[in-house]
């Protein structure tokens, strides 16, 4: 579930803007900077940070156009513009070769296996669905919005946009790992010795 600690800000946003969206924007800006400080500190590099400084950027972008126009009609397409900014930044991570999963996977991952051809592929791959998922929800969750729909639907598009992707991440890795092996003509036992 580490993956997960990219979207906080994303759901903080979610969460808050109950409240207002100015407000919703605004902390999730600040937990975005804040997580990006702490991964920092923690000596995390800034290769693969894509995600995190795109998500900086939409919500810094967001936090001044809601303060300074809160009764702007974007407000109604706050889910919609979100996630499709987070499928632009998971399709232009795919185009610039840094698949925004593997700032998380390095998080998990050995750095041996990090250049390796397996590890690139199923990076992108899991980005892929991220991004397809992201552009999905967010023609959805513009419909909805288009249509003044009830919020329920909003949310159940919301859920599922997440937890389609997540379902995914947890069981892909293995079987293209397991596929790997079968392919290479090498056995597990061995690779674990």
């Amino acid at each position: 579930m580490n993956y997960l600690r990219s979207f906080v800000p994303w759901l903080v946003f979610a969460g808050v803007s109950s409240v207002g969206w100015q407000w919703g924007a605004l902390a999730a800006l600040v937990v975005s900077i804040g997580l990006l400080v702490s991964d920092r500190a923690a000596g995390l590099s800034v290769d693969y940070r894509l995600l995190e400084y795109g998500t900086i950027v939409f919500f810094a972008a967001m936090s001044a156009l809601a303060f300074a126009r809160p009764d702007s009609g974007l407000k109604l397409y706050g889910s919609a513009l979100s996630m499709g900014w987070l499928a632009l930044i998971a399709w232009v991570s795919i185009a610039v070769q840094r698949p925004f999963t593997m700032g998380i996977a390095r998080r998990m991952a050995p750095p041996e296996v990090w250049n390796t051809p397996l590890f690139r592929r199923i990076n992108v791959v899991l980005t892929a669905a991220w991004a397809l998922s992201f552009t999905l929800t967010a023609i959805a969750q513009a419909v909805v919005s288009a249509y003044a729909l009830s919020v329920t639907y909003s949310i159940l598009i919301q859920i599922a946009g997440f937890v389609l992707p997540v379902r995914f991440t947890s069981s892909y890795p293995e079987r293209a790992r397991a596929r790997f092996m079968e392919q290479s003509g090498a056995r597990a036992d061995i690779q674990e010795a």
